[in-house]
């Protein structure tokens, strides 16, 4: 079995395990392999390997090695799930399938201008940190409705680095509750378990995916 294929494998097979001991059923959590700072060839062996769901940080990037990877796979979906300019909106609206990090008015407002109609999911700030994007849990009431000319598909967030993520998870999955939306976009490499646990619907995978 190639490497890209027995790391895929792997890690969906430690994602059912982690749904199937808090009673999900697997088939509700959508892996996204982060393919940042990748090239073409380490996607097409993900891909030949059977994974569908990318995800890109910048626009920028995406836009130098997507498009053809996208003409010879069609079936491919992929994510934004990195901090997005307002001024990259029309570009993004393009390009992507799936956006991960709306987090402010004047980019939803870009959003609609450049003709986004796809799902769309609002990152909130659960560890108020200062340096990170994200909507303060006090002020997402208030955004939520502000955006409402969006798909709002869900919520994502990134946790404090270095802490155990475990609580964070758990109170964004709360929030999804308490703002009646779907969609939990949280978990990365390091934690991809933990979240398949507290309710995650959407995990960001990237080094363990790409690298042995």
């Amino acid at each position: 079995m190639p490497d890209a294929a027995a790391r895929l494998h792997a890690i969906r097979a430690a994602l059912a395990d982690a749904a199937r001991v808090a009673k999900r059923d697997p088939a509700e959590i959508t892996l996204v392999a982060v393919s940042k700072n990748r090239s073409a060839e380490q996607i097409e062996e993900l891909i030949e390997a059977g994974q569908r769901h990318f995800g890109e940080n910048r626009v920028q990037e995406a836009t130098t090695k997507w498009p053809n990877l996208r003409r010879r796979h069609p079936d491919v979906v992929l994510h934004m799930i990195g901090r997005l300019q307002s001024n990259k909106a029309e570009e993004a609206a393009a390009l992507f399938d799936v956006i991960h990090s709306l987090d402010r008015p004047s980019l939803a407002t870009a959003l609609v201008k450049a003709g986004w109609s796809g799902p769309t999911y609002v990152q909130v700030n659960v560890g108020e940190e200062q340096q990170k994007g994200g909507v303060a849990i006090a002020d997402l009431p208030d955004f939520l409705e502000a955006v409402r000319d969006l798909q709002i598909t869900g919520l994502m967030a990134i946790p404090p680095a270095e802490v155990e993520p475990a609580p964070f998870f758990a109170l964004l999955a709360k929030l999804v509750q308490r703002h009646d939306v779907s969609g939990l976009s949280m978990g990365m490499s390091g934690d991809y378990r933990a979240a398949a646990m507290l309710g995650a619907t959407v995990v960001r995978v990237g080094t363990a995916l790409f690298e042995d």
